[in-house]
Formats: structure tokens, sequence, C-alpha cells
């Protein structure tokens, strides 16, 4: 059988000094396997609700911890502020999860840090720089399992059921033998059927939200929408996959890790060549020859996850 390499991560070039980023172009189809082995197609998708359970607030700010156990909570703000951050601080320590907030609605925000009290703080725009707090609120969390953060739309990961993310999920999904075969026509799609966007990686903002619906309608994005439609179409397939932002160098990257159930957490920087795993970056392999992007990997030292998401 031939042997048939595909690469999970992603990443992101804002400030990218190695390479110009860039993706294949053109389409391709997942193919079906002869032996008539199918995936099991989810047709469900998990969504978060601020069902009223549990909330903390006042008037301006409305936090709906109904549904921690699935590792996220939702937040509203309705106050006269113009801008809106909210800092998760997890329970380990370490720098706090910063979110821009739009306002009026609910955005839900994951809980990646574990079991344990989260510290949420909500801060209100006062002038230039300055921020005050609107709302400090401890809130403790059990979840029901560690990969129920990694399976529900975020902030970042923003799908819903009427998602063309999910559709072209579940059409990718009815092409797959199996989870490992349907990460490997995800990422062949995307990869793919999407152009890299440098005026855009040059001028991107620091409160850069990605859109996954909008980078499948261009066909262009930055690597951080890459991931966020990986991470998208994976998630709504009940496939765990977490999103990372750190460095690789001095560069700020993006990827996405997945859990396959015969090899449990792919993490970072990962290349399958139908047998071993090994590392790989596919920002650097799409401008480099293999020997040179190995080179620059080695054995992943160079790669620091700073947020998973």
């Amino acid at each position: 059988m031939k042997k048939k390499t595909f690469l999970i991560t992603m990443s992101l070039a804002v400030a990218c000094s190695l390479v110009v980023c860039g993706c294949g172009k053109g389409k391709k189809s997942a193919e079906s396997s002869s032996s008539g082995e199918k995936r099991t197609t989810t047709t469900s998708t998990l969504m978060p609700e601020a069902s009223g359970e549990v909330t903390y607030g006042n008037d301006s700010i409305s936090i709906d911890a109904s549904h921690t156990d699935d590792g996220y909570i939702m937040v509203r703000y309705n106050g006269s502020a113009d801008k809106i951050q909210v800092q998760i601080h997890n329970p380990g320590g370490g720098e706090p999860y910063q979110y821009p907030l739009p306002i009026g609605d609910y955005q839900t925000l994951p809980l990646t840090g574990g079991d344990g009290t989260y510290q949420v703080d909500v801060l209100e725009h006062v002038s230039q720089d300055l921020y005050s707090m609107g709302l400090s609120q401890p809130i403790d969390v059990k979840l029901s399992d560690e990969f129920r953060p990694y399976l529900f739309p975020n902030q970042y990961v923003d799908y819903t059921p009427d998602s063309a993310a999910v559709s072209l999920g579940i059409d990718l999904s009815d092409n797959s033998t199996d989870d490992l075969n349907f990460v490997t026509n995800v990422y062949e799609y995307v990869t793919e059927n999407i152009s890299y966007d440098n005026d855009k990686a040059a001028d991107i903002s620091v409160n850069y939200i990605p859109d996954v619906d909008a980078t499948l309608e261009s066909k262009t994005g930055i690597c951080f929408d890459y991931a966020s439609v990986m991470s998208a179409m994976l998630r709504s397939q009940s496939v765990p996959t977490k999103l990372e932002v750190g460095y690789s160098g001095t560069a700020y990257h993006a990827w996405i890790s997945v859990y396959l159930a015969e090899t449990g957490w792919v993490d970072d920087i990962i290349e399958f060549n139908g047998q071993n795993w090994s590392l790989m970056d596919p920002t650097l392999a799409a401008n480099n020859d293999e020997d040179s992007v190995k080179e620059y990997v080695g054995d992943g030292s160079n790669y620091t996850t700073k947020y998973t998401y």
C-alpha cells in the first residue's frame, strides 16, 4: 500500500520572518476507501447555551456558568462602555487569557485549564489604554471529561449547525473511512482550497477573531483562519481538537492538535506518513524543501504553546 503523507498543523504567521507563508491551491475532493468501510457521521452538532441555571453579574454584565462541566462559560455586556475585555485566569496560574467582548451578544469563552477555580474579570474601557474592573468572579469548574472544551464552538472556533463549515464537515465525513481518514480529508480540503492572504497577515489586528464561513467563502485567509476552519469541521464531527497559539522561534503561530482513539492526543507540529508520526510545520513546508523544514523544526523545541482554545 502506498504511503500517504498529510499534515495536521496550522501556522499563523503574524510576524513570520522565516518564510512568506503560503498554502496549496486548487481543489481536491475526499476519496472513499475501496474497502466499503464508512465513518459514522455526526448529524447533531454540540452547541453552547446560556440556560440561566448558574449566573453571575450586575446590570451591565452577565456571566452564564451553567455548563462549566462542558468546558465553557458565556459572557454578555449591555453597559455604556465602548469596549470590553474579558480576562480568564486559569487554576494553574500563568498569563491570563484575554478576549475582546462584542457589546450586546453572548460570547462563548473556553475553560481549557482543567479542573479548579477560574477567576473571570470583565474590564470596561475608560479611555486610551485604561480599563476599570466591571466584575470579578471566581468560578469553580469540574469537567465532565477532558475532551469537552474541545468539542464545542467558542469565540475563536465559531460555528452553528447552519454554518458552511459544519455542512462541509458532514460531506467530508461521509467520504471517510474512520477518524484518521477524516482528519486527512479535512486537512487536504482546507490546504488545497484556501489561499494564503499575505496582505491580511501584514496588517492583522491585535484582537483578530477568525470567521470560518467567511474564510470558506472567500477561499483566503491567514493560518489562524486555516486552524479555525479545520477545528470547526473536526469538532462538529465529534473529533476533539485544540486550537493552540504560541511561538515558532520568534514568529507567532497557531496550530491544532487532535485526539484519535487509536493514538491519543496527536500534539503540536505533526506529520503522519502512513506509519509514523513526526514533526513538521505546513506553513514552512509550503515554501521550503523537506530537509530544510525538518532541520528547522527539529525535535519541536522551537515551538512554544502559549494559549489553548
